[in-house]
């Protein structure tokens, strides 16, 4: 079968959406397919070779982060080229509802084409303004996949409809075995990855948390990998704590399996607005004992507690608690881990791709994906986040604005 997926988001900025696409097409490919993915990208990115680039993209507020995006008139025709010059069977596009290259996607082609949903919106007015703007594009859909029963909910009250529930996948293997990363085989340490200056992704919490620990564990270390401004992240915590703060920055993927298997325990502060949870399945595989805020979509990966523990959303006092818990009781850490690698199993990529295919095979017909001819221009439609799409970031004729 010949696969066209399109990416909403740049794809030389990490993210739960990009690893998603990327995995999937790695799976799909080594089960035999053809697979051509066409996203956003800088124009020094360094790109796999099955990966297209549609221009750079602009950074937007979106959803409590930041998304980089990419829309307009330059943007629409690299698309309606690549679906032109693809001659896929199927047409599987991401986030299809947001301002960027999915919406385009669906807008200029058609035929067989199925869409995954990964984000939850909860109550967002703008969002809900903009749905009648895009529902010309969506109503060409012909197969939903929405990734948790969050993501389900917001397809279901805002663009109605309903979605078959396909979890994010991740490739346990990768995960299962690693070295701990030098200098860190002595004393505690809780471990931390993602982007640090994105408020949602509780950091914050975590530093208070660690600073009511320290000064009662002198051998806890706390080790931070992500983008984010270190002297920010230091300056909320006390100086006298500083030198047992790791910042690793960004990192490899073979250092990030080695950060898993270096902490005793593993922690996810996220404040909310997480359908999934593609760090906790990548420390589930690793097999860390996770430390995870009590939020809806974090329960249901850590089967309700049984595969990691909780703790309060946003409370540091909450984490502080539990972690010191965790550290202080190895037998229970060591049931977790076991729990955690059997319960990550069911959303290794072997599984979850062939779920996908089931849904490509039920939309698939003789005829494949074509360009539409009869679609119009792109431009000028307003974005579930407010912004004007086809202007400033491609206005002049550039793909990004500096």
């Amino acid at each position: 079968m010949r696969i066209g997926i399109v990416c909403p988001y740049t794809w030389d900025v990490p993210g739960g959406v990009q690893v998603h696409i990327q995995d999937l097409a790695e799976a799909l490919m080594a089960d035999g397919h053809h697979v051509s993915v066409i996203s956003p990208a800088a124009e020094n990115a360094e790109l796999p070779p099955y990966v297209t680039s549609a221009g750079r993209a602009v950074p937007v507020p979106f959803n409590g982060s930041v998304a980089r995006m990419s829309f307009g008139f330059l943007s629409a025709n690299r698309v309606r080229r690549w679906v032109r010059e693809g001659r896929f069977d199927v047409l599987h596009v991401h986030e299809p509802a947001i301002p960027s290259l999915g919406l385009l996607a669906c807008w200029v082609a058609k035929g067989p084409i199925v869409a995954t949903f990964h984000a939850s919106y909860g109550n967002s007015r703008s969002f809900s303004v903009g749905v009648p703007v895009i529902m010309s594009a969506l109503e060409k859909i012909g197969g939903r996949i929405a990734v948790s029963d969050a993501a389900r909910k917001t397809l279901v009250e805002f663009m109605g409809g309903d979605a078959v529930l396909i979890p994010n996948g991740v490739t346990v293997g990768r995960y299962a075995e690693g070295e701990p990363l030098p200098g860190w085989d002595e004393g505690e340490v809780i471990g931390f990855l993602g982007r640090m200056d994105e408020p949602r992704k509780g950091l914050p919490v975590l530093l208070e948390a660690f600073a009511l620990l320290a000064a009662e564990r002198p051998a806890l270390r706390l080790l931070l990998a992500g983008p984010g401004d270190a002297d920010e992240v230091l300056g909320r915590v006390p100086a006298a704590f500083h030198d047992r703060i790791g910042l690793l920055g960004m990192v490899s993927e073979e250092d990030k399996v080695r950060a898993y298997h270096t902490v005793d325990v593993f922690c996810a502060p996220n404040l909310g607005g997480e359908s999934f949870g593609i760090v906790l399945t990548e420390a589930m595989s690793a097999g860390a004992a996770v430390l995870a805020s009590d939020i809806p979509a974090f329960r249901k990966v850590l089967d309700e507690g049984q595969a990691g523990a909780l703790f309060a959303t946003g409370d540091a006092a909450s984490l502080a608690r539990e972690a010191a818990a965790l550290l202080d009781d190895p037998g229970r850490r060591a049931r977790l881990s076991r729990e955690a690698r059997l319960a990550v199993r069911k959303y290794d990529w072997s599984t979850v791709a062939r779920d996908v295919l089931r849904v490509y095979e039920t939309v698939a017909s003789t005829a494949g994906v074509e360009e539409d001819a009869g679609a119009g221009a792109v431009t000028g439609a307003a974005g579930p986040a407010g912004a004007a799409v086809g202007t400033g970031a491609e206005a002049g004729g550039r793909d990004e604005a500096p």
